[in-house]
């Protein structure tokens, strides 16, 4: 590779690094207490807003055939991330049991931890449990137990993307329903999903359940590790703020689920089939500045059609060929809060994608209730 190239490759990086600039933002929290936690909040809900408004969109697509030895610096961020996550997570949990923060204190210094924890330590074990290395696969693995939600990686990549658009998909918010509806929902059909998904599985290999191979046990053991070291670090008390950060984070992490494919659906082909996925079955974003911090994750179209892409080659897609999202998503899971504002922008821009996708559908009633059949399929 010629120095050219690589220095090109490193500057093309760099903006996605950003994410680094929340470490030390927590520690000024850690050390300044009071409403100073407000700034991790500032800076991942407002301050990203407020960039995508001053930079705009981003339609450029980098060549999806690049060489993967040029995305090196692209790739160490999500490696760096998550034995930094773990020093800077169990170091706040020690910090807070030995300073004189108040509890309110703690619990604001912890939110804000879970912020980190959701919008960046999630989303890079997104990007690390869709790489072919076994190393990478771990990593995914190691950021998911200090949020409590390993189970995401089977119910991701065994359900999501096999099911995305249809009932059995825990994710794909209904048309109609409210996030706090679909929080309540999720947090106990994507376990069962996932674990149902597993045990089917074994099945197909002619092992039960409880065979070795089954990657729940690596969860639950990853997990046990991390709530002793909590306990460990920070008695009692650092466990509860453990759990609150983890609570945070997948609060964070199903509100951009709920909005990366509220109310699309496939289309029923009959008994039990549907359509393959397309890009226009999720939500499309090419606000640049979120898209710097969320590693291309706004992309979300491209990413359900090639799975395996790499984020940096991840494409973008015009408002014919995938549904566009008027904002980045800081603006529009905060939107996904208020559930009757959310329905009222919203549920207008589904109808119309019916309508330009699906002008042969009359009678929406079977996909707005449920009544479709399950997708055939283990």
């Amino acid at each position: 590779m010629s120095e050219i190239r690589m220095d090109s490759a490193f500057k093309l990086a760099l903006p996605f690094w950003c994410s680094l600039l929340l470490v030390p933002l927590l520690w000024i929290t850690a050390i300044w207490g009071g409403w100073s936690f407000l700034i991790v909040i500032f800076a991942t809900w407002i301050l990203f807003s407020i960039l995508d408004a001053a930079f705009g969109l981003y339609p450029v697509n980098e060549d999806p055939e690049t060489d993967k030895s040029l995305l090196y610096w692209h790739r160490m961020i999500t490696l760096i991330w998550a034995p930094l996550q773990f020093v800077t997570l169990f170091s706040l949990i020690w910090y807070a049991a030995q300073s004189d923060l108040s509890l309110m204190e703690k619990i604001g210094l912890f939110f804000g931890v879970g912020v980190v924890t959701g919008t960046i330590g999630i989303n890079y074990s997104h990007e690390l449990m869709h790489q072919s290395p076994r190393g990478e696969r771990a990593l995914g693995d190691f950021l998911l137990a200090m949020v409590l939600y390993s189970h995401f990686r089977s119910e991701h990549l065994l359900v999501h993307h096999r099911y995305v658009g249809t009932r059995r998909d825990a994710v794909t918010a209904r048309y109609g329903e409210g996030f706090h509806s679909f929080f309540l929902r999720v947090l106990k059909e994507s376990l069962v999903s996932a674990f149902r998904a597993e045990k089917e599985k074994r099945a197909r290999q002619n092992l039960p359940w409880y065979d070795l191979s089954n990657p729940f046990f690596i969860y639950w053991g990853l997990q046990s590790i991390m709530l002793l070291l909590a306990m460990m670090l920070g008695g009692w008390g650092g466990v509860g703020l453990f759990i609150l950060q983890a609570f945070v984070a997948i609060w964070h992490l199903e509100l951009v689920n709920y909005v990366e494919h509220y109310g699309l659906t496939r289309k029923h082909l009959g008994e039990g089939k549907y359509e393959h996925v397309q890009p226009h079955h999720s939500w499309n974003s090419s606000h640049r500045a979120t898209n710097w911090l969320l590693i291309n994750l706004q992309r979300h179209s491209d990413h359900h059609y090639k799975p395996n892409r790499p984020y940096p080659l991840l494409q973008t897609y015009s408002s014919s060929e995938a549904p566009q999202l008027p904002y980045g998503y800081a603006l529009m899971t905060a939107a996904a809060m208020f559930p009757r504002f959310w329905k009222s922008r919203m549920n207008p821009r589904v109808r119309k994608w019916r309508e330009m996708y699906y002008p042969e559908i009359q009678d929406w009633s079977a996909y707005n209730n449920g009544k479709l059949p399950m997708p055939k399929g283990g």
